[in-house]
């Protein structure tokens, strides 16, 4: 299959022109016939980075082709996942890449077919828009993150940092030495799971906790999206934090 569709369209295949990247089928269009649905890129030579990410579909009764182009399309890993986020009939497309930055982020889109064309559902840079957070450190050893979006309140215990850490910003008696701010990065993580087994699948969206500074971890936003219909929303919001060795 891959190398009839990298004849069908002879860009692929030239030098210095996009080559296939990744292949999946699946019925977009709900007419019963599988589409064939790729994503296409430039390959950096000697780098697994990649450039001009795009989504292709091609119908499989007309056979014609849909070229998506995605508003961050560089990056590492590129990845497609098929499956129904909307519950209308044929499957909605995931597609996740890799930033490659720092803070471990990632780029994710969700095309759902819908009034005859493919639509834009869901975009990771507009999520980061929509959820926003404030990290606070606080005295005793805490940290307090509040999520504006869901209107609540997580309470971090650090006494799983080590004394060593605790001791750098409070003094002996659990009093913050300055005040300090963290964050909440960006999604690092987007993962289809179907918690209900119904063949619908929901979203469970990670976005990491910086304390002082990026690679100071705090924990996770745990975000668990529903389609209702007309967008992705929150189901429910945990945080999770890492675990302190037993002494």
């Amino acid at each position: 299959m891959r190398a009839g569709m990298q004849s069908a369209d002879s860009r692929q295949i030239h030098p210095n022109r996009p080559i296939i990247g990744t292949v999946k089928r699946g019925d977009i269009d709900g007419d019963g016939i599988k589409d064939n649905v790729f994503l296409t890129a430039n390959k950096t030579p000697d780098s697994p980075f990649w450039k001009d990410i795009t989504l292709v579909v091609q119908n499989g009764r007309t056979h014609l082709y849909d070229h998506i182009h995605f508003k961050n399309n560089s990056g590492y890993n590129p990845t497609l996942f098929l499956s129904n986020f909307t519950g209308k009939k044929g499957d909605d497309i995931l597609v996740v890449i890799d930033t490659g930055g720092s803070g471990g982020t990632i780029y994710a889109y969700i095309y759902s077919y819908m009034n005859g064309q493919l639509r834009q559902i869901f975009d990771s840079d507009a999520f980061y828009d929509s959820y926003k957070y404030d990290v606070t450190y606080e005295n005793q050893y805490r940290a307090k993150v509040i999520s504006y979006h869901l209107r609540e309140k997580y309470i971090l215990d650090l006494t799983y940092k080590g004394k060593e850490y605790l001791s750098e910003i409070y003094n002996p008696k659990g009093i913050l030495k300055a005040p300090i701010n963290g964050w909440v990065n960006p999604l690092s993580g987007l993962y289809p799971i179907d918690f209900n087994r119904d063949n619908l699948y929901e979203l469970q969206a990670y976005q990491r906790i910086a304390g002082r500074y990026n690679a100071d971890s705090l924990g996770y936003v745990q975000t668990v999206l529903k389609w209702n219909g007309q967008e992705f929303v929150p189901d429910r919001q945990t945080v999770a934090i890492f675990g302190g060795e037993l002494k």
